[in-house]
C-alpha cells in the first residue's frame, strides 16, 4: 500500500489492536482535521478501503458540550463542516454527524455498520485523548492514529517534552524533507452513489443550545475554500515582509491563519508547500515557517508530554520556585475576572488587546504575551492568573482550545519553553514586559485607538 502511494508510514500509529471484520466499511472519525483537501488522516483511511476493498464512512461527533466553546465557536466549525459533507458527498463518501458522548456514539456507529477499521486524526488535549480511551476500552476492532495536523507527526517529532525550540527545531529538520511533500491523489474504490444521510445543520446548532453571549465573527468566512483564499491572499499581499511587520500590531503584518489551522479547515503543510514556492524573500519564509512548523509542533509536544499543560503544575522546576517565593508579593492592582472580561482595568493597551479579542475573535500574537503577562501581575496568584488567561482566551478567541494557546499562556505566566531572567517583584524571574517596553517596539496609541475607539 505505501510504496505505490506517497504515503510516509511514520505518519500513523495503531492505537488498539483487534481484528479487522470482513466487509464492513472503514470509518475515518474526524475531529481536528476537518476538511477533505489535504487531509493524510482521510487519505490512509481511503488507502485502507481500497487494501480491504471495502467502503468508507466519515464521521463527526457532536459532544454535548465542549470546554470554553460557545456560539462563535459552533458557528464557525458547523459552516466549515457543511462544505466537508458537500465535498464528501460529490466524492462518493457518506458523512455522519453523531451527537452525544463520542465515544459511546462512535462505538455504538460501527457496531451498527459493522465496521472493519477505525482512522482518526491525532490531537494532544486531554479531553480527545480521553473520547479515544474510553472507544478503545469498548471496540473489538483496530483504532488508527494519524497526524494529520502536524508536518512532521508529533511522536516521531520528538519521543520526550522539549526544553523549548532550541532543542526541537533540530530534530524536526533533520527529517523535514521526508515528510514535506505533496499530498497523492487517492481514488475510493468502493464509492456510495448517494448519502444515506444528509445533515440538518440548524437542527445541530440547536440540539447543542449554545451559549450566544459571544456572538459569530464576520471578519473570517469558514470552511475550506475560504482558507485557501486567506492563504492565497496572505502569500500575495503579507509574505514579502513578514520577518519584520509580523511582530507590529499595528500593521496587518500577520497570517490570519491561525482559526482556520486550529479547526483543521487548512493544513500546516499546504502552507508550508505554498510558502516555499512563493516569490518571496527568504528571511520572510522562514520566519513564517519557524512559527508554522517549529513553534506550533513545540505546542503539541507540551501538551502531549506534560499532562499539566493547563496548570501551574506544568511549569518548569525553576518557574514554580520563583513564583513559591514572590507569590505573597503586593500587588498594586488587583481585578476580578468580570473586569478582566469587559476590559475594565487602567490600562488602555490591555483593555485594547482585550477588545480586539472580543470583538474579532483574534489577538495580535505580541499582544497576547503582554496580555497574559499583565493577568500575572494583576491577580492573586499564578494558578488563578492560568484560570483567568485560559477561561478569555478559549471563551474569545476563535483559535482558543487550542495548543498554541495553552502553551503561549503557560510561557508567558510559568517560563515554559523560557530561560529565568533577572528576578524582580511579582514576575520573579519569569520574563517581564511594560507598557514602556510596548511604547518603543510600536504606536501603542494607535494600536489603542484602533481597538478602543
Amino acid at each position: 500500500m505505501f510504496s505505490r502511494v506517497n504515503f510516509n508510514k511514520h505518519r500513523v500509529r495503531e492505537i488498539h489492536g483487534g481484528e479487522v471484520r470482513p466487509r464492513g466499511p472503514v470509518i475515518y472519525w474526524m475531529s481536528r482535521d476537518q476538511r477533505v483537501s489535504d487531509n493524510w488522516a482521510l487519505i490512509y483511511a481511503k488507502l485502507k478501503a481500497n487494501e480491504l476493498n471495502v467502503p468508507l464512512r466519515v464521521v463527526f461527533t457532536l459532544a454535548p458540550a465542549f470546554p470554553g466553546a460557545n456560539l462563535r465557536h459552533y458557528d464557525f466549525m458547523l459552516k466549515g463542516l457543511a462544505e466537508v459533507e458537500r465535498s464528501l458527498v460529490d466524492d462518493g463518501i457518506p458523512f455522519n454527524l453523531l451527537r452525544g458522548e463520542p465515544a459511546e456514539q462512535i462505538w455504538e456507529f460501527s457496531e451498527r455498520v459493522e465496521a472493519s477499521l477505525i482512522v482518526s486524526d491525532f490531537d494532544p488535549l486531554w479531553v480527545k485523548r480521553d473520547w479515544k480511551s474510553q472507544l478503545n476500552q469498548r471496540t473489538s476492532i483496530p483504532h488508527h492514529e494519524v497526524d494529520a495536523h502536524n508536518v512532521v507527526p508529533c511522536w516521531y517529532a520528538s519521543p520526550k517534552l522539549e526544553f523549548g525550540a532550541y532543542t526541537l527545531r533540530p530534530k524536526i529538520k533533520k527529517v523535514l524533507s521526508s515528510f514535506l511533500t505533496d499530498y497523492p491523489e487517492v481514488t475510493l474504490r468502493n464509492k456510495s452513489e448517494s448519502n444515506p444521510h444528509h445533515t440538518r445543520w440548524h437542527d445541530a446548532l440547536v440540539w447543542l443550545n449554545a451559549s450566544d453571549e459571544v456572538k459569530p465573527v464576520k471578519d473570517f468566512e469558514p470552511g475550506e475554500k475560504a482558507a485557501r483564499k486567506a492563504l492565497d491572499d496572505f502569500i500575495t499581499n503579507r509574505l514579502r515582509g513578514y520577518a519584520e511587520k509580523r511582530n507590529d500590531p499595528t500593521l496587518d503584518g500577520q497570517s490570519n491563519l491561525s482559526p482556520f489551522l486550529h479547526f483543521g479547515q487548512l493544513s500546516a503543510q499546504r502552507v508550508a508547500i505554498e510558502v516555499l514556492k512563493a516569490p518571496a524573500p527568504e528571511a520572510d519564509k522562514e520566519a513564517l515557517l519557524e512559527e508554522l512548523i517549529v513553534r506550533r509542533e513545540l505546542a503539541d509536544n507540551f501538551c502531549y508530554y506534560n499532562p499539566g499543560y493547563s496548570r501551574f503544575a506544568g511549569f518548569p522546576d525553576w518557574a514554580k520556585e520563583t513564583h513559591r517565593i514572590h507569590r505573597f508579593d503586593v500587588r498594586e492592582y488587583l481585578y476580578t475576572l468580570n473586569e478582566f472580561e469587559i476590559a475594565h482595568t487602567h490600562d488602555p493597551l490591555w483593555n485594547a488587546a482585550q477588545l480586539q479579542m472580543v470583538n474579532t475573535g483574534k489577538m495580535h500574537g505580541y499582544m497576547r504575551m503582554y496580555w497574559a503577562k499583565k493577568i500575572l501581575e494583576w491577580t492573586t496568584c499564578p494558578e488563578e492568573a492560568m484560570r483567568f488567561a485560559i477561561y478569555l482566551n478559549d471563551k474569545y478567541s476563535l483559535d482558543g482550545r487550542d495548543p498554541n494557546g495553552y502553551t503561549g499562556i503557560a510561557w508567558s505566566i510559568g517560563g515554559v519553553h523560557d530561560r529565568a531572567w533577572p528576578e524582580r517583584p511579582i514576575f520573579g524571574k519569569i520574563r517581564y514586559m511594560n507598557f514602556e517596553g510596548c511604547r518603543r517596539k510600536f504606536d501603542v496609541e494607535k494600536y489603542i485607538k484602533m481597538n478602543l475607539g
